[in-house]
């Protein structure tokens, strides 16, 4: 076989490294911007009193419940595989249902309410898009065991913080709906009862599209139907026109308190408009009430219109919600992929769920919560060039290069005292020589590189080179016999001054504003 053939075999035995679809790598740098990120997140939780919890990637299929698509193929929609008992396990969909198993198995020995937050990967085995991702990353908290809506109140409050303390007052608002004014509402225009579940959601669809269309789009959605731009055709809900304009009475009705006003009393008037759209309906009624309550808990806290909200718009999530519900929204404006400018939009939600730890309990068990969306707000911070997200560039380990390779244990003698004494270090482990080791220790962004040739060992010394102020004042040096003459930022001293010396080129930068962080 000719070198040409061999070659060409050897290639074609050579795997391609391919990032499987729906995933995504990360590097350092947007790992640590997202770290600082995180880290926000939770000091606000905590300072609201929550405690840190971890569920495992995997939980029983059926412990997902209404969180899984199909129960018949637990591999639609979540990853799942077979134990060797021939139990069906799945990669967790989200963090709310691995907390309701965890509270339900430990619910004797937990305080209640149990206050918890959470923070990991989810996973979803659709197929994926334009920012739809089979993996991303959730941060949850959760109240469990608090019926009260001051429970949910301060869910919307600790959202607001969470958004503040992220550097972005003035561009959110918090809005908040309830499942039972939604519920009254329909029972109103006679859509109550298991067997209008199919018109319920297609009216719950309609509203959810009233950003999008306005009012006259969504009138002939909850009507005889809608024909888009490309002509397709969207089938209504064929609803009578006395509730088309009741639905739309009540999702079109965007009050805002006068200057300086009494926002107890705007929201009174504000909820009675609403008692018009449920009619006689008790469960309506009752939804009115808890989210006055959470408006009047709100504006007592300080909470103003423009951060926490009433807004009859959100209507998600609501095939397993049992109360209030509410919408993290940024409202800076971006342009689209279709060159449209629009809100950012939604970067975190949730509400009150009380059925779902009860499904593990003889008791009905309360809970409420929500969800933060960590990539798209990780996104929405790029966006507006958030001071958290720009944190000094992390700098690099003290490089310690090897020039003799028989003399290997001494370098790794020199590593151990640099790490000894608290500094990041490393041994360079390449094959190459000075030059691309210096290239090397440029690449890993090293403040400092250690150098001990041999006339340097057998004096007891090493030379200390300042990487940073070695590459300001090569930009000033025109000649390398001129550079060569002037050896900038590199110094010998004693192997027993090693340490104490790099701590001082690192003080040095960590002090410069815009230099790299010591170690």
């Amino acid at each position: 076989m000719s070198k040409a053939e061999k070659a060409k075999a050897e290639k074609a035995d050579t795997l391609k490294p391919r990032l499987p679809r729906g995933f995504l790598d990360r590097r350092a740098d947007e790992l640590a911007a997202q770290a600082r990120m995180l880290e926000e997140i939770r000091s606000t939780f905590t300072l609201y009193g929550f405690e840190a919890l971890e569920t495992p990637f995997v939980e029983y299929t059926e412990a997902l419940g209404k969180f899984l698509p199909d129960l018949d193929r637990p591999n639609e929609g979540v990853f799942s595989f077979q134990d060797d008992d021939e139990s069906w396990l799945s990669l967790r969909y989200d963090l709310t249902a691995p907390l309701a198993r965890f509270v339900a198995e430990h619910f004797d020995a937990l305080p209640k309410p149990y206050r918890s937050f959470r923070a990991g990967p989810v996973f979803r085995n659709e197929k994926p898009g334009p920012g739809r991702f089979r993996q991303f990353m959730q941060f949850d908290a959760d109240i469990v065991g608090a019926a009260s809506v001051a429970a949910d109140a301060e869910i919307c409050m600790m959202a607001a913080d969470t958004l503040d303390r992220l550097g972005l007052k003035g561009q959110y608002v918090i809005k908040v709906n309830n499942r039972k004014v939604l519920d009254g509402m329909m029972e109103a225009i006679g859509l109550a009862g298991e067997e209008q579940a199919g018109r319920r959601l297609t009216v719950l669809r309609a509203i959810d599209k009233l950003d999008r269309l306005g009012p006259d789009g969504v009138r002939l959605l909850l009507g005889p139907g809608r024909k888009d731009e490309s002509g397709d055709f969207t089938r209504g809900a064929g609803l009578e026109a006395s509730a088309i304009e009741r639905i739309l009475a009540y999702v079109s009705f965007q009050a805002s308190p006068s200057e300086g006003g009494d926002r107890v009393h705007f929201w009174e008037q504000f909820f009675r408009s609403w008692s018009d759209v449920v009619g006689e309906s008790e469960t309506g009624r009752e939804g009115i009430a808890e989210l006055h309550a959470i408006m009047r808990l709100c504006a007592a806290a300080g909470y103003g219109h423009d951060q926490i909200r009433a807004d009859p718009s959100v209507v998600r999530g609501l095939e397993y919600y049992t109360g209030p519900v509410y919408e993290a929204e940024l409202t800076f404006p971006v342009t689209n992929e279709e060159g449209q400018v629009v809100r950012f939009g939604s970067v975190a939600g949730g509400g009150r769920y009380d059925g779902l730890v009860g499904r593990f309990r003889p008791e009905p068990v309360p809970a409420t919560g929500f969800s933060i969306g960590v990539s798209r707000l990780f996104s929405a911070l790029q966006l507006v060039k958030s001071p958290l997200l720009q944190g000094a560039e992390s700098p690099g380990p003290v490089v310690v290069l090897v020039l003799d390779r028989e003399c290997i244990a001494d370098y790794q003698r020199l590593v151990a005292r640099l790490r000894g004494a608290g500094i990041r270090a490393e041994l360079y482990l390449g094959g190459a020589g000075m030059k691309a080791q210096m290239k090397y220790a440029d690449r890993r962004r090293a403040p400092v590189a250690i150098i001990q040739g041999s006339n340097e060992r057998e004096a007891g010394e090493v030379q200390i080179k300042d990487l940073i102020e070695g590459a300001r004042a090569a930009e000033s040096i025109a000649s390398n016999a001129e550079w060569k003459a002037a050896r900038p930022a590199q110094v010998s001293v004693p192997e027993g001054e090693m340490v104490e010396r790099v701590r001082e080129v690192l003080a040095r930068h960590v002090a410069a504003p815009g230099a790299r962080e010591g170690a």
